[in-house]
């Protein structure tokens, strides 16, 4: 790659494989499934000729499985899958959750429920992704609209996964993932990952360290790789500060609450939005990966009609961008969410934000929402 402008031919898919390998990925397991298939491609071709390792696991339990592992030795690790994979690898990323260790999930969703249709596109896995944990805690969901977006938030996705020590969910779409379209290169290889702090024993610090500790709820506490010098211990029970298995103490319950606050305490640095503002607009348009593109077509067209319309796409879906949607919602009469599944997923988790605007769902399922049918939304009665 070169700082120059130069043009290739990419769909979301390779730009995600391209960009994981650019934050310095080093392991990948993955069960082919489409949409995701070009990942798993993509991984298996470029991997292992950068020294990484590539695995073609036997299911998707054993592929996130050996993610967890190889990135609880010190490996920047990524999987990819779809929904059907997805509900399978659900307990083991609430292992990486709980022992806070740092891994890359790509999702690229299809239609559902169960098989559901593997050729056509869908957003559909909103809230499956996001609230996949018992317990309710929350992780980073990224969610890209271009090809060149994808190698951006999955260079995002890894920095966050590390930095936090959290696993980090990077949605796609088909449309996204299987395009293929012009990708402008130029400045994608100044972008860099963070990595994880490690801790050693010859650290000021290390006589005071535990894996799980911390002196303040905003605090990530230094890691130690398993196989290393230092002792290392991860359970996916309810733990203390070292690891060790304990029920109800004190060190076990401000471990668990330790998960959710470091997010959320951290959360206006995990903010990605674009707010496309016009001066005198009453309405606002809410918008996210392939259905962005959607409403930015109808937004050009609405202006050109005349109208004056907002638009705020939201590529940090979780944890919510609570702070920007409402600074964009303010002094706006009506709210416009275009999704493509059946119930306004995401407009269901953001629509107590909204106290005095009307709030309308553009809703379906099969096929992709069109400008025409944001449009109608616009003009309709709600107006």
């Amino acid at each position: 790659m070169t700082s120059e402008r130069q043009i290739k031919l990419r769909n979301g898919n390779q730009m995600i494989a391209e960009g994981a390998i650019h934050a310095g990925c080093k392991f990948f397991a993955g069960y082919p499934i489409t949409p995701a298939s070009g990942i798993y491609k993509g991984m298996i071709d470029y991997l292992p000729a950068i020294g990484g390792t590539a695995i073609s696991s036997p299911d998707e339990i054993s592929a996130i499985a050996y993610c967890v592992g190889a990135s609880m030795r010190g490996l920047k690790s990524m999987t990819a899958t779809s929904g059907p994979g997805w509900a399978l690898m659900i307990e083991t990323f609430q292992y990486a959750l709980i022992t806070e260790t740092p891994l890359v999930i790509s999702i690229v969703q299809r239609l559902g429920p169960c098989t559901g249709g593997a050729t056509q596109g869908a957003q559909g896995d909103i809230l499956l992704t996001a609230f996949a944990t018992s317990g309710g805690y929350t992780f980073p969901v990224i969610y890209p609209t271009t090809p060149r977006e994808c190698f951006e938030l999955t260079i995002k996705a890894f920095s966050w996964a590390e930095k936090y020590r959290t696993p980090v969910i990077l949605l796609s779409d088909k449309e996204i993932g299987m395009t293929t379209e012009s990708v402008d290169y130029q400045g994608l290889e100044e972008l860099k990952s963070d990595s994880r702090e490690y801790i050693s024993v010859d650290d000021s610090d290390y006589q005071s360290w535990k894996m799980y500790g911390f002196n303040s709820s905003d605090e990530i506490s230094k890691f130690a790789a398993v196989g290393g010098p230092i002792k290392v211990t991860a359970t996916g029970s309810a733990h203390n500060y070292s690891g060790e298995l304990k029920k109800n103490d004190t060190e076990t319950l401000a471990v668990l609450q330790h998960i959710e606050d470091k997010i959320q305490l951290h959360k206006n640095e995990m903010v990605l939005v674009n707010h496309d503002e016009e001066v005198g607009a009453s309405t606002l348009i809410i918008s996210f990966g392939i259905t962005a593109r959607t409403a930015k077509q109808a937004v050009k067209e609405l202006r050109a009609a005349g109208e004056k319309v907002n638009h705020l796409i939201i590529y940090s879906l979780f944890p919510i961008p609570e702070d920007v949607i409402l600074e964009a919602a303010k002094g706006k009469s009506r709210i416009i969410i275009p999704e493509e599944n059946l119930n306004g997923q995401y407009r269901s988790v953001i629509n107590h934000l909204f106290k005095t605007q009307k709030v309308i769902g553009v809703n379906k399922i099969g096929a992709m929402i069109t400008p025409s049918e944001i449009k109608d939304a616009y003009y309709g009665e709600d107006r």
